[in-house]
């Protein structure tokens, strides 16, 4: 079975590109444009990877993490955002993230740490 993928970009444009690219490498993808729904579905779909924008409509990214952490929920978060200082990428370190990918990032670089983030969370 393919791994599960939750994508969560306020960009409907974006979240449909990750999609294609991520089911192109074979994952299963589950698709969200606010942290709300991204909140929904990740407790729904019990997703393997979230990839996650920090800039969100309704909440931002680091409150969504948090939310997950506090309820216990260690799926990986991989934060995929324009957001690229030092401090946001410490912020987000710190609030649990799996990594921190600044846009625009490489298919490859992005594939590649999803892989590792599954490899990690199978230990």
């Amino acid at each position: 079975m393919a791994e599960k993928i939750l994508v969560v970009d306020d960009e409907p444009d974006t979240v449909s590109l990750l999609g294609l690219t991520l089911a192109r490498a074979g994952y299963s993808v589950v698709k969200a444009t606010s942290g709300k729904s991204c909140l929904d579905l990740a407790q729904k779909e019990k997703p393997d990877v979230i990839i996650l924008d920090v800039m969100l409509p309704d909440m931002t990214g680091l409150d969504v993490l948090r939310a997950l952490r506090s309820s216990a929920d260690l799926t990986p978060v991989i934060f995929f955002t324009a957001k690229g200082r030092v401090e946001d990428m410490a912020e987000g370190l710190a609030a649990g993230a799996y990594k921190y990918l600044v846009k625009p990032t490489s298919r490859e670089r992005l594939l590649e740490t999803i892989k590792a983030a599954l490899a990690d969370a199978q230990k």
